[in-house]
């Protein structure tokens, strides 16, 4: 007998158990996580509602779990939950900032950094990186929603799109003069390397900021130097003003081209000289992000000399500037309805330059326990984090918990599942895949009448984790189908199947705890 006899005699349109990761599971993505009907809260974990806090007060997180334990699920939750806060909260909506594939961000550092190896780069991360790199990826995409905004009778349809909100064809019109230069300044700081000058022209002249007068004066004086200084020579040559000493005319004539020698010189040299040497020290600090010193240049010098002070670029790994420019998109984003930012950060174990090593993935995330950062008002950071970096904190100091102050931070020391939870989700799944006008089985229906409730609850108790769950109960599936034939028309799987699967699941679930197996 086949699985597919399996699921068509229980009038299952799909296996239910064969998704092992939520990014790509059909069926989790077809329950939709809402928790609009009371039968679907099984999808949850117990603690979602901690880890999710108050929209309208948002505040950080920090989870650690197995692998398998559900952590990018309740990402994808979180995601979907922001969704229908900023569905019914037009005026006070979260930026979702997905913080969850860093290997641009690494590549970049290591490759500044120049360590010998990942760990001798990774190691020097700070604070300060992190905070460029979520306005790295906050900033393009606010830019590209004003230079090119969606036409009026569509919605953004790209799940990276920023919705700007009524009226959004002319987003540029809702901003004053201030959140006008926050923009510009953020985009010739943070936006993407290829074009960004370019693209620091066009959203000048969207957002309509015009020339600066400083600009316009200094060019009016190099253009008409010339004609004065040629001006005074031929009206001394000809005309010279009765009683006038020549050498005091040439030395006037010599003061006045002295004089505009020294302006072309500092409009054309000096202040170029000094724009390269703002643009070199940003790029010197801004290791996250691959772009060269000669952009940095372009895009700054479109930018008002006033607003582009140095007190409030990131010149040095000081954090306060970082913190002025998080608060300059605020500003920004608080014009589109927005009050503040949830930054979701998962899969720290992934990146290329990490691979699970739990050295590389504690300097990663290391820096980012920090207290004044996590509890910044209007900033929701959580952290769903490996099982491995919980060892590696209560291995810390005293010091590091007083930075940290992971008691503040809604700590979720363990992301567990129980026996029931389990089941509860399991049968979600089968109610999930029942087609439509079919009554949906129970999970303990597809067993034979000698196992008990209890006993489903028992088993999945015994593999912990819902990916291991859902393994456990497919292998059931694929056993018994395996040991009858079709003629038979046994649909039930009996206690020795359920008591073999469990056996080795659960030895295969020990054994990858302890890192001997995968």
């Amino acid at each position: 007998m086949t699985v597919s006899d399996l699921l068509q005699h229980w009038n299952l349109s799909e296996n239910p158990f064969r998704g092992e990761e939520a990014r790509s599971d059909a069926v989790f993505a077809r329950m939709g996580g809402s928790t609009a009907a009371p039968a679907e809260s099984s999808l949850f974990h117990s603690d979602f509602e901690k880890i999710l806090g108050d929209l309208r007060r948002p505040g950080s997180s920090v989870v650690f779990g197995e692998k398998g334990s559900g952590k990018t699920a309740i990402r994808l939750q979180l995601s979907r939950r922001i969704a229908e806060f900023n569905a019914e909260n037009p005026g006070a909506k979260l930026l979702l900032v997905p913080y969850d594939d860093l290997n641009s961000s690494l590549d970049a550092l290591h490759e500044r950094l120049g360590g010998k190896n990942p760990l001798e780069s990774l190691q020097k991360m700070r604070l300060v990186d992190h905070i460029d790199a979520i306005l790295h990826q906050v900033t393009p995409r606010l830019v590209d929603a004003v230079l090119d905004p969606p036409p009026a009778t569509s919605r953004p349809t790209s799940p990276d799109a920023i919705d700007l909100g009524p009226d959004e064809r002319k987003p540029a019109r809702r901003l004053d003069v201030p959140s006008k230069n926050d923009l510009l300044l953020l985009q010739a700081v943070y936006d993407r390397p290829e074009a960004a000058h370019l693209r620091t022209r066009l959203l000048r002249r969207r957002l309509r900021l015009g020339i600066s007068l400083g600009a316009v004066a200094g060019a009016i004086a190099l253009a008409i130097g010339p004609l004065a200084v040629l001006g005074a020579f031929l009206w001394l040559k000809l005309w010279p003003p009765a009683g006038l000493d020549p050498r005091h005319g040439a030395w006037a004539l010599a003061a006045l081209a002295g004089v505009y020698g020294l302006l072309a010189l500092k409009l054309a040299v000096w202040d170029r000289l000094m724009l390269s040497r703002l643009a070199r020290r940003v790029r010197r600090q801004l290791r996250v992000i691959p772009r060269g010193h000669v952009s940095y240049a372009r895009s700054l010098a479109m930018v008002p000399a006033a607003v582009r002070d140095a007190a409030g670029l990131p010149l040095t790994d000081s954090d306060e500037p970082r913190y002025g420019m998080a608060e300059r998109l605020r500003r920004v984003l608080r014009t589109f309805g927005y009050a503040g930012l949830m930054v979701i950060m998962d899969r720290v174990d992934e990146p290329t330059l990490v691979r699970g090593d739990p050295d590389r993935m504690k300097a990663v995330v290391w820096p980012l326990l920090n207290n004044k950062f996590l509890q910044k008002e209007g900033l929701g950071f959580k952290m769903l984090l490996p099982m491995e970096l919980r060892h590696a904190v209560f291995r810390e100091s005293s010091t590091f918990f007083q930075e940290a102050r992971l008691d503040k931070q809604s700590l979720i020391e363990h992301l567990s599942w129980t026996g029931a939870t389990l089941y509860d989700l399991c049968e979600s799944r089968l109610a999930a895949c029942t087609r439509a006008g079919s009554t949906p089985p129970k999970l303990i229906d597809l067993f034979a009448e000698d196992v008990s409730r209890q006993d489903l609850v028992d088993a999945l108790d015994r593999v912990h984790q819902p990916r291991d769950a859902f393994k456990f109960l497919y292998r059931c599936m694929t056993e018994h189908c395996a040991c009858v034939t079709r003629g038979q028309s046994e649909w039930k799987i009996p206690r020795l199947i359920l008591t073999q699967v469990v056996k080795q699941e659960s030895e295969r679930v020990q054994q990858m705890f302890r890192g001997i197996r995968p």
